[in-house]
């Protein structure tokens, strides 16, 4: 997955800089609130369970977003769209990892990790090109 951003009007909100739609974001942010309330790690069952829920229009949540904010809404995203668009990059971003032999979904902070490398990987370009600020 590839982020484009604007330093100078990034967004206070990580989900903004990340997913292009509204909708991406508010059903990411759930998923991840999903898994916070399961502490932290689900089975490979439940988050199948959540998907057939947003597919079926049946997760039920408190928009955080303006102009939502504080209604309670019902959540429609199809089942295969939430993994091509939601799942798969979060994963492949390091926001969430997979454990093959626990067959479990957990919150990960190699996303963090990957970006402060990238940025030390510049920094030591910039030195070998005599670039000295």
């Amino acid at each position: 997955m590839v982020i484009l951003y604007d330093r100078f009007n990034l967004s206070e909100d990580i989900f903004e800089i990340i997913f292009s739609t509204s909708q991406q974001i508010i059903v990411a942010k759930e998923l991840i609130k999903y898994i916070l309330e399961n502490k932290g790690e689900i089975s490979k069952t439940e988050m199948s369970l959540f998907a057939t829920k947003l597919h079926d229009g049946e997760y039920e949540t408190t928009l955080e977003n303006e102009p939502y904010k504080g209604r309670k809404a019902k959540l429609s995203y199809n089942k295969r769209q939430f993994y091509d668009r939601i799942l798969t990059p979060m994963k492949s971003m390091g926001l969430i990892n997979y454990d093959l032999y626990k067959k479990t979904y957990k919150i990960s902070r190699q996303f963090s990790n990957d970006l402060m490398k990238i940025g030390l990987m510049w920094k030591q370009w910039l030195e070998t090109q005599g670039f000295a600020e």
